[in-house]
C-alpha cells in the first residue's frame, strides 16, 4: 500500500528544502512552491480520509525502526479523531499560503517556517509514537516563535519570548509523564497503541502522570489560569501565524488530553474528572467574559478561542466520568467537531481582522462605524463567522456545542452553566457588528477598497465549510463517530 502518511506528512519538508536550495528565486515563485506543496499535502490528507478508518483502532499504520535498543520506532498512523485534524490542517495552511502570498518581507524565511510547521504539525496528529510525538510537538515550538517574532507586529518580540518560555516550560511535565509510561510499560515501548490497550501505570503513579499530562496540555489548549501567554501571542502574531495558532496549535493540547490523558490513564482521569470539569466550565465562561472586556478585535476573538476551548475540556471530563459508551462517544464526538469547527471559524476572523487591519491599520472597534457600505464582502463575510462563533444554528459551531451540552446535561446537569458562555459571546459579537459596520459610516473609511480575489479565495472556502458542517455535519461527524464510539475504558 502507498506510504500516504509518510508522504504527507513529509512533503512540506521537501517543499522547504527546495525553497533553500532556491535562495535567489523571486518571492512569488517561493509563495507559488508553498502553495503547490500544501495543495499537495491536501490532496493527501484527503486521499487519507478517501481510505477510511478501522472502528477498531488505528489505521493506515506505518512503521520501521528508529531506536529500537530504547523501544523507540517510526510509527505513524490515523483514527477519526486524528483524521480529522490532519484534514483541517492541510485545509488551514493552504489556505494560509494563498493568503500570504503577498509578503515581501524575508519571503524564502516565511515559506520555509510555514512549511516546517506544517509537517510539525501533522505530524503531531499522525506519531503514534510517544517519544515521535514529543519531538513534533516541540519542534512546532520553534517554527512559530519564530514567525511571531521575525513577522509579528510591534510588541512581537516579547510576544514571542513568553510564547516560547511558556509551552517551552510547559511540555516538560510530558517528557516525564512519557518517561514514566515507558518504565511503566513491559516490556518497555513507546508505543502508543500499547500504552492505549493496556495502560501500564495503576494507582499513585497513573495520577502523578495525569497530573503532569494535564499541566503541560492545559497551557497548550489553553485552559485558565494557564491562559496568559494566549493574547499576547494572537495579537502581536502575523495573520497568517493567529490562523495557524488558533486553528491547529491550540487543538495539540486538546488532542492530547484526550489521546494521553484520557485514554492511557483513563482510572485516573475518571477520579479527577470533576475537578478538570470545574476547570473547563471557569475556562469558558472566564474567556466569554475576558472578550466581552476588550476593545480590540484580535484580542477579542483570541479570549473567544479560551471560551471555546473550554467546551471542548467539558465535553472531555464528560466522557471520562461517564459509564455509558452512548454518551461518552456523544460528548467526544462534540469535543472533537469542536476542534474542527473553532480551526475554520477563528481562521475565518482571524484572516477577516487582518484584512481589516492591512487596509485601516487599527483594529480598535471604535474607530470604525458603518463599514459595511464601503466593504460589503468584507462586512457580511464577518457577520457570518461571528455568527458561526457565537454558536448559531445551521452553522458550525451549533452541532459540536450541542452534542457537548446534552451530554453534560445527561450526566453533571450542573456543569450545564457553561452554556451562559453562548449567551455572552453572542452579546460581545453583536457589540462588535454593530460599532464595526453598521451604524453612521465615517468618511475617512470611505476609500476602503473591499475584498480582492486572493481575498476571496482565501476565505470562501471557509465560509462554505462552516455552513456545510452546520447544515450536513454528518460527514464529518460519521468518521469521528467510528473511532469514538469503540473507546472503551
Amino acid at each position: 500500500m502507498f506510504p500516504i502518511v509518510s508522504t504527507t506528512l513529509f512533503l512540506p519538508l521537501l517543499g522547504a528544502l527546495s525553497v533553500m536550495a532556491l535562495r535567489r528565486t523571486p518571492a512569488s515563485v517561493v509563495h507559488g512552491i508553498g502553495i503547490l506543496t500544501s495543495a499537495l499535502v491536501l490532496a493527501g490528507a484527503l486521499w487519507m480520509w478517501s481510505r477510511g478508518v478501522d472502528s477498531g483502532g488505528f489505521s493506515q499504520v506505518e512503521q520501521f525502526d528508529w531506536i529500537p535498543t530504547i523501544g523507540a520506532s517510526y510509527r505513524v498512523g490515523v483514527d477519526g479523531i486524528s483524521l480529522s485534524l490532519v484534514l483541517l490542517t492541510a485545509f488551514l495552511f493552504f489556505l494560509t499560503f494563498i493568503f500570504s502570498a503577498n509578503v515581501r518581507e524575508r519571503p524564502h524565511a516565511y515559506v520555509i517556517l510555514m512549511l516546517l510547521l506544517e509537517t510539525a504539525s501533522i505530524g503531531t496528529f499522525t506519531a503514534l509514537d510517544a517519544l515521535l510525538f514529543y519531538v513534533f510537538f516541540e519542534v512546532s515550538l520553534v517554527s512559530m516563535y519564530f514567525m511571531i517574532a521575525g513577522w509579528g507586529h510591534e510588541d512581537r518580540q516579547r510576544a514571542a519570548l513568553m510564547f516560547f518560555l511558556y509551552t517551552l516550560l510547559g511540555s516538560l511535565p510530558l517528557l516525564l509523564a512519557i518517561l514514566g509510561l515507558y518504565l511503566g510499560s513491559d516490556p518497555h515501548t513507546f508505543d502508543m497503541r500499547a500504552w492505549i490497550a493496556s495502560p501500564p501505570l495503576t494507582g499513585t503513579a497513573a495520577m502523578l502522570t495525569l497530573v503532569a499530562m494535564l499541566f503541560t496540555f492545559a497551557v497548550k489548549t489553553p485552559v485558565f489560569p494557564l491562559h496568559t501567554w494566549l493574547p499576547a501571542a494572537h495579537v502581536q502574531a502575523p495573520t497568517a501565524g493567529s490562523v495557524i495558532l488558533a486553528g491547529v496549535m491550540l487543538k495539540f493540547g486538546a488532542y492530547g488530553l484526550v489521546r494521553f490523558a484520557l485514554q492511557m490513564t483513563p482510572d485516573a482521569f475518571r477520579q479527577a474528572g470533576v475537578v478538570v470539569l470545574v476547570f473547563g466550565v471557569f475556562s469558558a465562561l472566564y474567556g466569554a467574559f475576558a472578550a466581552l472586556a476588550q476593545s480590540d478585535l484580535k484580542r477579542m476573538v483570541a479570549y473567544t478561542s479560551v471560551n471555546h476551548m473550554g467546551y471542548v475540556i467539558v465535553g472531555v471530563a464528560i466522557a471520562a466520568l461517564t459509564t455509558q459508551p452512548a454518551i461518552r462517544a456523544m460528548a467526544l464526538d462534540g469535543s472533537v467537531l469542536q476542534m474542527v469547527s473553532h480551526g475554520l471559524v477563528t481562521g475565518a476572523l482571524f484572516f477577516l481582522i487582518g484584512m481589516l487591519n492591512d487596509r485601516a491599520h487599527t483594529r480598535e472597534m471604535d474607530s470604525f462605524g458603518g463599514l459595511l457600505k464601503f466593504v460589503p464582502l468584507l462586512g457580511w463575510s464577518f457577520v457570518l463567522a461571528a455568527f458561526a462563533s457565537l454558536g448559531l444554528p445551521g452553522l458550525a459551531h451549533f452541532p459540536a456545542e450541542f452534542q457537548i451540552f446534552l451530554a453534560t446535561l445527561r450526566e453533571e446537569p450542573v456543569a450545564l452553566i457553561v452554556i451562559l458562555g453562548i449567551v455572552i459571546t453572542a452579546g460581545l459579537y453583536l457589540r462588535a457588528i454593530g460599532k464595526v459596520f453598521f451604524g453612521a459610516p465615517r468618511e475617512q473609511w470611505a476609500g476602503m477598497p473591499d475584498l480582492n480575489a486572493r481575498e476571496v479565495l482565501t476565505l470562501a472556502p471557509l465560509l462554505v465549510l462552516i455552513i456545510s458542517i452546520g447544515i450536513a455535519p454528518s460527514w464529518l461527524l460519521g468518521t469521528i463517530h467510528q473511532t469514538t464510539a469503540a473507546l472503551h475504558f
